[in-house]
């Protein structure tokens, strides 16, 4: 056992236990008094079920999180990769065909090990506190259509990236950069028209008093409209959300038809108008900017780890290969990779609080987005208390509470 492993083994464990340390406190910190602010929102019985949810919940994730890391431990120790790369050269294809075999080996074994964890906590979590709507028939047909899309596109992703540093040499890290840039822009403009209508319907919002007011207020923001959406959200959950994403003409704004059922108007346009100000305050362009930075830093650290001969024999393998040396640069970097998370985490709370200032000053009806967000937690099971250490780590969008303080005194 050498250095990396010892180090590969230390990252693993060290991830796991702080994953498990952060759950727990977030268990031990979930309040049984419900909070003042929801008085009248939840009665006693329901709010008691909702950390009901958040237990079940932590636990499962516990338990699929250790058999996850003692598998994962058990295939390095044992070998397994050395077995995967020796099957994948047994067809004779170059770099670019044997690697697509051995990280499809590897993506597909992972994908099937999840099915039972996935299928429990769709048909036993989720449809025992009243949310799941999928279906086994919808259940299959996502999973089918994700390994498609997984394979196509993330298959054209690898091979280019394994082609460039077999190819190009030294600067081939710039390359890749630039290429996975490129693509991964390429799927943000199709992805709204072409990859997210293969999962759910999107039905232009009907004339009405909503479109009317959704119309009104994107016209007072100088907002071109590129389309309202209704999502069929209710195909899988009861659970409520809505989003923005394109850009140029494929831009949409989408609802879930569940949102649709349960609120106002007036809670409706202030949902939309915190998702019009992620666009105005330019959080997307924001966020891709630093996507694009730290994938480039990722192949700039990656190009000096791919043909290092104690990484690979940390892994027990026989033969160096760039394919298989993208896989393994995978576990080094997993800390510097939870780092920029926790730092996306902060940045995306503090857009979440700008989106929200944006919705107040521009819509001006706070109590109608106070609505609106506590309806969504109460309808969702949401946390009301998350220990700051779990919000610090995981939440892109801060506590509801928080939120609704901060909006209360925008309305001052």
């Amino acid at each position: 056992m050498n250095g990396y492993c010892i180090l590969i083994i230390l990252i693993i464990c060290g991830k796991y236990a702080l994953d498990y340390v952060v759950d727990t406190l977030n268990l031990r910190h979930a309040g049984t008094t419900l909070p003042a602010e929801f008085e009248g929102w939840y009665d006693g019985e329901k709010y008691k079920r909702s950390q009901q949810y958040l237990r079940e919940n932590t636990r499962f994730h516990i338990f699929e999180d250790t058999l996850g890391t003692v598998l994962i431990l058990a295939v390095i120790l044992s070998g397994g990769f050395n077995l995967v790369d020796r099957f994948a050269r047994g067809f004779g294809f170059g770099p670019v065909g044997t690697g697509l075999i051995f990280v499809g080996v590897i993506m597909f074994a992972g994908q099937l090990a999840a099915i039972p964890f996935s299928a429990y906590h769709t048909f036993v979590i989720e449809a025992k506190y009243g949310f799941n709507k999928t279906t086994v028939k919808t259940f299959i047909s996502d999973l089918i259509k994700g390994w498609l899309l997984s394979a196509i596109l993330g298959g054209i992703a690898f091979s280019g990236v394994v082609w460039f540093f077999a190819k190009v040499g030294g600067w081939a890290w710039v390359y890749c950069w630039i290429a996975v840039t490129l693509f991964e822009l390429f799927i943000l403009f199709i992805a709204p028209v072409v990859i997210m209508p293969l999962f759910n319907k999107f039905i232009p919002l009907k004339d009405g008093e909503l479109k009317t007011a959704i119309e009104t207020y994107a016209l007072q923001q100088h907002f071109s409209l590129q389309g309202v959406f209704t999502m069929d959200g209710s195909r899988r959950s009861t659970k409520s959300n809505a989003f923005f994403t394109g850009f140029g003409r494929f831009r949409r704004i989408a609802l879930f038809d569940t949102l649709i059922a349960k609120h106002s108007v007036d809670e409706l346009v202030a949902v939309l108008a915190h998702e019009i100000g992620h666009y105005k305050k330019k959080h997307i362009l924001k966020s891709i900017a630093v996507s694009i930075a730290t994938t480039g830093l990722m192949f700039f650290v990656l190009s000096f780890f791919l043909d290092n001969p104690g990484l690979f024999a940390a892994f027990r393998m026989e033969q160096l290969s760039i394919y298989a040396g993208l896989v393994f640069f995978g576990f080094l970097y997993a800390p510097i990779n939870e780092f920029f998370s926790v730092i996306g985490n902060i940045i995306s709370r503090k857009h979440e609080y700008e989106a929200d200032a944006f919705a107040v000053t521009t819509f001006g009806k706070p109590e109608a987005f106070i609505a609106a967000l506590k309806k969504l937690s109460v309808d969702n099971l949401s946390n009301l208390t998350p220990h700051p250490v779990k919000v610090f780590m995981d939440y892109s969008h801060p506590p509801v509470l928080q939120r609704i303080e901060a909006i209360r005194r925008m309305g001052q």
